[in-house]
């Protein structure tokens, strides 16, 4: 099963595949860029236009796989954790879901795709199983599904961003000492238009919230800056390919303004929950990677910082290469989450 990652910038592939000496093997990936405006607002407004990137990227990677594994930005998906009573059979929760679904859920209950997972136990009473329900406007997850289906695919899981991102930061909290365990994580992914904050805590999310702040931002601002059009400020950033006082007038700005951005989460976890502390930072996204800004973070916070690597621990394949595979790492965060759902139980 592929990942594939569709974001306001970008289509990201992800394969993975069973290793010889690691559980997993990072086979191949791809990222192409997506024409500006075809995604707005997390809405595929112009679908021909992401399937040509989706098309290019499965031609770079090369692969006869045609199952896959897509998400649903956050924003997109509404969520809720509900208590149930425990014992009831699939049809049973299904029915009790939808039921409880109806009080939370602003759109007509026929208008949205709904699913549910038991959590299990609820800490509050023996008799009863925690449930997390999500629901997404049909609309928004029928527009990613036919992109995938005009590039001849089948979509066999609809995941939401955020969650598969988790995926990955639990397999790589499995290598720390003690595997993590007691470690509140704070994971920042640096998207295109926003940051996706989530702080950990034993495998379980105790604080999320979303800030508008990302690299397009940087874009932007070295347009203003050279009279670039977009798309060539964007190449340009990415090759390094920019004028000398670009560290200091447009680079350095746009790192603290980003440093300012994570600790005001930082501050906003600490005074809407009982936790006074986060013990590492975990940095992913395409935009975390321009020089500085990961050292900055730990500097400002006093808090171990690293750029997140969603393949530590894993081999990789003979197309893979490792330098530049360093560069994109970070961005392919929720594309990998989504590969790895191939080897779910």
């Amino acid at each position: 099963m592929l990942g594939i990652d569709i974001s306001p910038s970008s289509v990201k592939v992800v394969e993975l595949e069973p290793g010889q000496k690691a559980p997993m093997r990072l086979r191949r990936y791809a990222i192409e860029p997506i024409a500006r405006g075809a995604i707005t607002d997390g809405n595929v407004d112009q679908p021909e236009q992401v399937a040509e990137s989706l098309n290019r990227a499965l031609r770079r990677v090369g692969t006869r796989t045609r199952a896959v594994a897509m998400a649903m930005p956050t924003s997109a998906v509404i969520t809720k954790k509900i208590t149930l009573p425990a014992g009831l059979s699939e049809d049973e929760y299904e029915v009790q879901v939808e039921s409880e679904a109806i009080q939370y859920i602003p759109f007509a209950i026929e208008e949205v795709n709904l699913d549910f997972q038991v959590l299990g136990p609820s800490a509050g009473s023996e008799d009863d199983v925690d449930v997390l329900l999500a629901a997404s406007r049909k609309e928004k997850v029928e527009d990613r599904v036919a992109v995938a289906e005009m590039c001849g695919l089948q979509p066999v899981v609809m995941d939401i961003d955020s969650y598969a991102a988790r995926e990955v930061l639990a397999h790589v909290a499995r290598a720390l000492p003690n595997g993590g365990h007691g470690e509140v994580i704070a994971l920042f992914d640096v998207g295109s238009m926003v940051t996706t904050v989530a702080m950990t805590l034993n495998g379980q999310t105790i604080f999320e919230r979303e800030q508008t702040f990302g690299g397009m931002q940087l874009t932007q601002e070295i347009v203003r800056a050279y009279g670039l059009m977009p798309e060539e400020a964007e190449v340009r950033k990415k090759a390094g390919d920019l004028p000398e006082d670009y560290a200091l007038q447009v680079l350095q700005p746009f790192i603290e303004s980003g440093v300012a951005d994570v600790s005001r989460a930082l501050q906003f976890f600490f005074t809407s929950t009982p936790y006074t502390r986060v013990d590492r930072i975990c940095l992913a996204g395409g935009a975390c990677v321009v020089p500085g800004f990961a050292e900055a973070v730990a500097e400002r916070t006093g808090v171990a910082t690293a750029i997140l690597n969603p393949f530590g621990g894993m081999e990789l394949g003979a197309a893979v290469r490792e330098k530049q595979l360093g560069v994109d790492a970070p961005a392919l965060l929720t594309a990998c989450g989504l590969a790895m759902r191939r080897f779910d139980a």
